[in-house]
């Protein structure tokens, strides 16, 4: 009985070392892509929105249209050209922009003029 009782508690012990598998966590998923649809603001105030594929840029003062066209995302990560046309001075251009944050797009002109825009909160502050 003696011969056996060693390699039984031998083998206990090795078993008793096994744990079993643990829940493991899952890997983080995918970051969902942020959608460049929105409200944004340049230092000048004016306001952008893009919205399934149209564009318009207006002043926060008096609500004049200056801008407006399309968008697309091009290939890539976070690339937008927007075909649009001044309101002011009735010419078209391309504008190239990257989203660098969901905060920030950061654009280039065909003209070579660049340009920041920030998103704007659509929340609303209670008084």
């Amino acid at each position: 009985m003696k011969k056996f009782a060693i390699p039984a508690l031998i083998a206990a012990a090795a078993l008793a070392s096994c744990t079993t598998e643990r829940d493991r966590p899952l890997p983080d998923a995918p970051a969902t892509p942020v959608s460049i649809d929105g409200n944004w603001s340049d230092p000048n105030g004016l306001v952008s929105t893009f919205q399934a594929g149209n564009f318009n840029t207006r002043t926060t003062d008096t609500n004049q249209l200056l801008a407006s066209g399309t968008y697309v995302k091009l290939p890539g990560n976070n690339l937008y050209e927007i075909s649009m046309v001044s309101h002011v001075q009735n010419k078209q251009s391309k504008v190239n922009c990257a989203m660098i944050s969901p905060a920030q797009l950061n654009c280039t002109a065909d003209s070579g003029a660049q340009f920041s825009l920030a998103r704007k909160s659509n929340l609303v502050a209670t008084q």
